[in-house]
């Protein structure tokens, strides 16, 4: 029998959401209040494969921003919820689903896709890249070489324990101001700040954090943090833990003071970081960096072009020059041969009939675009091909970015 793919229909939603916790091993049954929660603020497109009346794939996409280097936000599609069912494997349903979705993306006018990948080898093939990538650091407070004796920051700003409620007011405002400083950041629906609150909850599994704000001394909120402790004494001395949720911080002086706070608190000995940028600041905010080891490191946020000559024009270079791209893309989307000519003044990317400079496929462009990779490392890994010599020189110069891009969110 022919699966059909289609969009999900609203009497249809309960069996997706069947099918989507099957894929990720979940209870597959939803209580009804969570089912009722999921149904109600569920935000995008949501396509299904359905082998009869029973769903066996799940995809969603839905509308986000990503800033690009330089700062300049673009139209992405999100992709998120993939899943299929074990007994359904290997017929080609997911390529379906993500190539009706990449293409009315497209159509639509998005710059870009995005999603985070739950394994590493599924989506190269559909054109996306590792553009960004992420580290876990635990920090060791006693080594850490911080007094312990801190009672807050020392230049006239303070840190003030809020509730959730506070955090949805403060919150979107900073983030703003942060993700538009930071390449690979994402924006930030209301629905985010809602469930990382507990305003909606999807699950039985909710654990109210604290939540923690820093303001300068003229009172302007410069940073946020949602972090839990557990509860572990080993003869009669404390060894709790505070694990970090998410920190955003607008300006060096509220990152360096929330992560002083939380390593001051009493009863902790340890700070899980939670998924940082690779470049974080967090070790060497310590005057012994040791005392933070990485316990995790792994690729994020996967980026794919759907429009070359849009996602090349908006970011910024830091230097001149020119290059011939060319594109390979098996869907088409990306295809061709592109002229990009940069400055620090701006950039323009037109189509060209030119000889490459470059050859590689719209992954690797992916992995490029958000200036955290090398070319020439590209090159000798045998993904990117030269055809000009000093090209990839060239193209180090101009797509390498001095700021390393991060994601802090998940999707």
């Amino acid at each position: 029998m022919t699966n059909d793919v289609r969009a999900v229909t609203e009497a249809e939603f309960e069996d997706w959401q069947r099918a989507l916790s099957t894929g990720f091993l979940r209870k597959p049954v939803a209580e009804p209040e969570h089912l009722e929660a999921r149904r109600r603020h569920v935000e995008g497109r949501l396509l299904g494969a359905f082998d009869g009346s029973r769903c066996v794939a799940t995809y969603r996409s839905f509308a986000q921003e990503l800033t690009a280097v330089g700062g300049t936000p673009v139209p992405a599609n999100a992709v998120s919820n993939v899943t299929v069912t074990p007994t359904h494997r290997r017929r080609g349903l997911l390529t379906r689903m993500m190539d009706r979705d990449l293409a009315r993306a497209k159509e639509r006018g998005d710059v870009v896709a995005t999603l985070i990948a739950a394994e590493y080898p599924i989506y190269g093939r559909y054109g996306f890249g590792p553009a960004t990538w992420t580290t876990q650091w635990t920090v060791e407070v006693p080594r850490a070489g911080l007094d312990p004796r801190w009672s807050g920051p020392g230049d006239g700003g303070r840190i003030d324990l809020v509730d959730g409620e506070d955090v949805r007011k403060l919150g979107p405002e900073l983030h703003e101001r942060v993700r538009r400083a930071q390449p690979g950041a994402v924006s930030r629906s209301e629905l985010w700040w809602q469930l990382s609150t507990g305003a909606v909850r999807f699950g039985p599994n909710w654990t109210e954090p604290f939540y923690a704000v820093h303001r300068s001394a003229s009172g302007e909120v410069e940073g946020l943090v949602s972090y839990k402790a557990d509860d572990n004494w080993r003869h009669k001395q404390p060894h709790n833990t505070a694990d970090v949720d998410w920190l955003i911080a607008a300006t060096p002086a509220a990152e360096r003071a929330l992560w002083h706070y939380l390593c001051s608190i009493d009863w902790i000995t340890q700070v899980k970081s939670g998924w940082r940028g690779p470049d974080d600041l967090l070790p060497l905010l310590l005057p012994d960096p040791r005392a933070a080891r990485v316990t995790d490191q792994a690729d994020w946020l996967w980026v794919r072009i759907l429009d070359v000559v849009r996602a090349l024009e908006a970011r910024t270079y830091a230097t001149t020059g020119s290059l011939v791209l060319e594109v390979v893309d098996g869907a088409g989307l990306a295809r061709g041969r592109y002229l990009l000519d940069a400055s620090p003044d701006g950039a323009s990317c037109t189509v060209t009939g030119r000889s490459a400079d470059l050859v590689l496929d719209a992954a690797e462009l992916a992995t490029l675009w958000l200036g955290d990779e090398s070319a020439s490392r590209l090159a000798a890994l045998g993904r990117v091909r030269q055809e000009r010599e000093g090209a990839l020189r060239t193209a180090d110069a101009l797509l390498r970015g001095s700021k390393r891009p991060w994601c802090p969110d998940v999707f």
